[in-house]
């Protein structure tokens, strides 16, 4: 391979021999050297650039939702959006009013002496003196019960009897006993049918009537 080359530029001969290293490196060299380094990495940063901006609209295309998927997600957002859990109800105590309490122990005591009855001390009397004031309490509270309250019995089966409580029964209207295990449907045997009030008619209060008197101190005159 020839490496030495003549060259005759405007009368004048230049002799090339491409095998002879520089021995000096002065200013031109120096920013030859630079402007050959700083296109190289120009091309380099630009040969990347071209490359990248070829695979991103690639990437863009193999993460993208299918439209039909991108409707339902947003139909489920609205959804959620509209639709929100139920708040829990607080729960509410009734405070009971004791009037109604007190009207009916001063209806027991007015027709039955039933406060007198279950105060006083009956250690002292015989089982037929007390059967026998038993008795006297007895019709005195049946007649006030019977006029002021409907009692009717909550079960119509007779006593006694094979009954099926099905899921859901109202537990506050039937207690279970016995031996409780697992869930409703349950079979058992009616003990007592209980009783319910279905309607109540006690006297009207006056106002400024004081309902805790149960029964007025007597003075004879």
């Amino acid at each position: 391979m020839n490496t030495i080359y003549t060259i005759d530029l405007m009368n004048t001969v230049y002799t090339i021999d491409l095998t002879l290293k520089p021995t000096t490196f002065d200013l031109w060299h120096v920013c030859l050297a630079g402007t050959v380094a700083l296109l190289l990495l120009i091309l380099i940063v630009l040969l990347i650039s071209r490359a990248m901006c070829k695979k991103k609209p690639a990437i863009q295309q193999a993460v993208q939702i299918p439209e039909p998927v991108v409707k339902v997600v947003e139909k489920i957002v609205e959804v959620e959006k509209i639709v929100h859990a139920p708040t829990p109800e607080p729960v509410v105590l009734k405070e009971a009013t004791p009037d109604a309490a007190l009207q009916l122990l001063g209806l027991l005591q007015k027709e039955a002496r039933f406060i007198d009855f279950i105060k006083e001390d009956i250690t002292a009397y015989s089982d037929a003196d007390i059967g026998v004031a038993a008795r006297v309490v007895h019709e005195g509270c049946n007649k006030a019960v019977n006029e002021h309250f409907s009692l009717a019995p909550i079960r119509s089966e007779q006593e006694g009897s094979k009954i099926t409580l099905p899921d859901g029964f109202d537990a506050s209207a039937v207690r279970l006993t016995g031996n409780i295990v697992g869930a409703a449907p349950f079979t058992g045997t009616l003990v007592h049918k209980g009783w319910q009030v279905t309607n109540i008619r006690l006297p009207k209060l006056t106002q400024g009537h004081n309902a805790a008197i149960i029964a007025a101190a007597e003075v004879e005159l």
